[in-house]
């Protein structure tokens, strides 16, 4: 950790200047098959055009709450680092009649619509793709963030003590400023020996700090990389085995 690194999109700021073509997230669907890698670049690239769509069409920024209804998955990583960007706090699982944006999946749509705010929908299909007919009150994210600049700035610059992140839990819900939530990532990355070059495979859903700490803060703060693995209990053992030598996986976390 540098001591300028005092949040999220601080610690993306850094891994991107210190090798943007590195792998960072490779996620892996094992219901539909689906794999895609995103480079440091490509990653942040996204994030940065999410966050101009955030600020600027969703008018949402500090201190804004935003309910996030994703799985585990690249989208759901990237709409992380693009809150922690503009200074959002992102609710995983949140209420949406209490946020002030919902970014829903397309299983959670009906308990989206009691968001008061403004509502965005992502299919989660392979490679980003849209949905076939947008939802009634949503906007298709798919459709929405390709237009916005590949380079984002902030408004108003993002507070290490302002909230970034909470997570109802079974440990009865963690929430955490910005610049705990990268001590706690630095610490979690030490412990587990990571460093950089270091590939975790990840099969850890997103509902606990466990989770989201292996499947995207811990490698990214350790300057390391995620394989992601959405459904990995329909993977043979065999197969695993096979991915964990294919993917040059240091460390693991199922």
């Amino acid at each position: 950790m540098n001591a300028s690194e005092h949040t999220p999109a601080d610690l993306l700021r850094s891994a991107l200047a210190a090798d943007p073509a590195r792998p960072l997230v490779t996620f892996y669907d094992d219901a539909t098959g689906e794999r895609v890698e995103l480079s440091v670049a490509t990653f942040a690239n996204w994030v940065a055009k999410t966050a101009n769509l955030l600020q600027d069409d969703l008018s949402a920024g500090p201190g804004d709450r935003l309910a996030l209804l994703l799985p585990a998955h690249w989208q759901t990583a990237v709409w992380l680092l693009a809150c922690a960007s503009v200074g959002v706090t992102a609710e995983l699982g949140g209420d949406p009649a209490d946020a002030d944006v919902v970014v829903s999946g397309p299983d959670t749509l009906e308990a989206a619509r009691a968001c008061g705010g403004e509502r965005v929908a992502l299919a989660l299909r392979p490679l980003g793709g849209r949905f076939p007919e947008p939802p009634a009150g949503f906007a298709d994210y798919a459709v929405e963030v390709p237009s916005h600049g590949d380079r984002f700035v902030p408004y108003a610059p993002v507070d290490p003590a302002g909230i970034a992140l909470r997570l109802a839990d079974g440990s009865g819900g963690t929430e955490l400023t910005a610049g705990a939530l990268v001590g706690r990532a630095v610490a979690d990355a030490e412990r587990r020996g990571l460093g950089p070059g270091s590939r975790l495979l990840s099969g850890l859903p997103y509902d606990t700090w466990e989770g989201l700490s292996c499947g995207l803060y811990a490698p990214l703060a350790a300057g390391g990389s995620v394989v992601l693995c959405r459904n990995l209990d329909k993977l043979p053992a065999e197969d695993l085995a096979q991915r964990t030598a294919s993917e040059r996986v240091t460390h693991s976390a199922e």
